[in-house]
This record gives C-alpha cells, structure tokens and sequence, in this order.
C-alpha cells in the first residue's frame, strides 16, 4: 500500500529534528513539515481554514474550537510544556510584591486564551487564591477562537497600537501575564519586574506539589483525516516518540552547545523532572496534566463542556 501524503504544521524543534530531516518516518505516511509560521497563524488556520492534515496547536484553543463544534481529534504527542510563574510581570511602582497584591488590579494579556495565560489564570487562583473575577482584564488581541464572555469577569479590547507591554511600563497597567519573555525585561527597563524574582524556586516547588510540567500544545488532526486513516493516530504517536528519543540522547552531549555549565543544568534538570520531563502518550502524569488545563478552561469560562483527556485523545483510551 502506497503512503498517504500529509502536511503538518509545527515549530522548527530539537525534538522533531529527526523527522525533519528523514531519519524517522511515520509508518504509511509521507509527511510534510510546515515550520515557517508563528504559532498564533498556525493555530488561526487550522482551527479557521483547516488549512493543514494535522497541527501543533494550543491545548486551550483546541478545547474551545472543539467545544464550538470543530472536528478534530488529538494524538498524545505534547510539543510545547512551560511552567507559568516567570511570566507573571508587574509594575515596580504599584506596591505589587506578593500574588495577594493582584487582586483589584488591572491585567494586560494578549489573548485570555493562550494556553500559557489559562495556566497562570488556574494558578493565580488555586494555589494563590486570586480569582478570575478579583482582576480588571485588558485584552491586547482577538481571541484565535472566539466564545462567551464569562460571567462576572471584566475584559476590556485594547485599541489599535496599543500594547500591554507599553501600557505595563508607563503604569497604565499594573501587571501582565504574557507567554513569553516581554521587552522591557529584555531591555533592563526599571519600572517593570517579574513577580517572582526567583521564579525558578517557585517553579521546581509547583513540580514537587503537583508533579505536573504543564502542556502547552499537543498534535491535533483534522477527523476527516483522522476517519480516512484510522491507524494514524498511532503511527504518529511511535514516530514522534521515537525523533523525541534521538533528540534527547544527542542533548546529552555536553559538547552540542557552547554553555559553560550545560552539563551541570542537565544534571539539575534529571535530578528534579526525571529523565524523560517531555514523555509523550496515555501516561498517569499526562492525563493529569490535561484534565488540568482542560479544568482551568472551565472554570474560566472558556468552554462550556469540561473537556478530559479521553474526550481529546479517543483513540488512546484504555493505553498507557
């Protein structure tokens, strides 16, 4: 039987070198890898256009396109984790030194719906308890998949030219939960901070707690395709896994990359999130580690269904 031709659209990352470059294949597929986009225009065309066979996309943003009536169905292949506690900035001069100090307070965010924001969201309110609904909301960007506004909570649309990195510097905002590392942090700027300066500490304690690396993204596939080829959910699941391997046992090489102390943070790395923190598939941690995001996307307002793990990954149900 000739290989089916299938296009996936994902970032360019270590872990999927080896299926980049051809050293793994999907058993039965000849595999396309789009890498050219950023995330937010990958997400919006496949979840819009159904622009490619499968995609990287956001765990939130998928639960709220399925929640909305969009077929698609998840493989357990988790290509984006990120802990949320050193993305949490604050103005200097606002008096803000503990997460208590948020509530009443006036938030910037790009979208609510990042993956990244509802993890913070969930963690500002269950593990801080600062709720949703103590915050006044300023939203920079359209959501990529549009839903109700939960009640009682507070969201303002940013203007054209308006940024909540700017407005957090000038003061016009008090804090920003953002996905990444912002500018005026980059730029040493003094009138903006992270909320946790040793936000690392407060990041290894959540893992100990919870035992969660929380996901970001996960493979989604359109279920037109996913019904055409019902054993593709496993085939990429084994490929994934096994570029993911390769990529792991190449970065233990202390001589890959010119960092003085890679060696010694690997080491630290293993020692706190074991020896596979990326693990793929049906696992206890990972089905945890769902059913919490999926949770916090609830609770938020975002869906009006609570998505779990087996809801997302169908197929999977009954593996490990």
């Amino acid at each position: 039987m000739a290989n089916i031709p299938l296009t996936i659209a994902c970032h360019d990352m270590e872990i999927l070198r080896a299926l980049r470059e051809g050293v793994v294949t999907p058993k039965g597929v000849d595999l396309t890898m789009v890498t050219n986009m950023d995330s937010i225009t990958r997400h919006t065309r496949f979840f819009n256009e159904g622009a490619f066979d499968m995609a990287e996309v956001s765990v939130s943003s998928h639960v709220i396109a399925r929640d909305h009536g969009f077929a698609s169905t998840g493989v357990p292949v988790f290509l984006s984790r990120r802990f949320g506690h050193g993305f949490i900035y604050i103005n200097t001069t606002k008096g803000i030194r503990v997460p208590a100090d948020l509530i009443g307070r006036k938030i910037g965010v790009k979208q609510l719906q990042f993956t990244n924001i509802v993890l913070i969201r969930g963690i500002l309110e269950h593990e801080y308890n600062v709720p949703q609904t103590s915050i006044e909301w300023y939203c920079e960007l359209d959501e990529i998949v549009e839903f109700d506004l939960p009640p009682g909570v507070t969201i303002h649309r940013l203007g054209p030219g308006q940024s909540v990195e700017a407005m957090l510097a000038e003061g016009e905002l008090d804090a920003v939960l953002h996905p990444d590392r912002i500018d005026p942090i980059k730029k040493n700027d003094p009138r903006v901070a992270q909320l946790f300066p040793d936000f690392k500490q407060e990041e290894i304690a959540y893992y100990r707690k919870t035992g969660l690396f929380p996901i970001m993204h996960l493979l989604a596939i359109r279920q037109d395709v996913a019904d055409c080829h019902p054993w593709l959910g496993e085939a990429l699941l084994e490929a994934f896994d096994a570029s993911k391997k390769i990529a792991m046992k190449r970065m233990e090489n202390a001589r890959l990359l010119p960092l003085v102390w890679y060696r010694s943070a690997w080491q630290e790395q293993e020692d706190i999130v074991g020896a596979d923190p990326w693990q793929h598939g049906a696992t206890a941690s990972n089905r945890k580690n769902i059913d919490m995001i999926t949770g916090f996307a609830h609770e938020q307002g975002l869906t009006r269904q609570r998505f779990t793990f087996d809801d997302l990954f169908p197929q999977f149900v009954g593996t490990s």
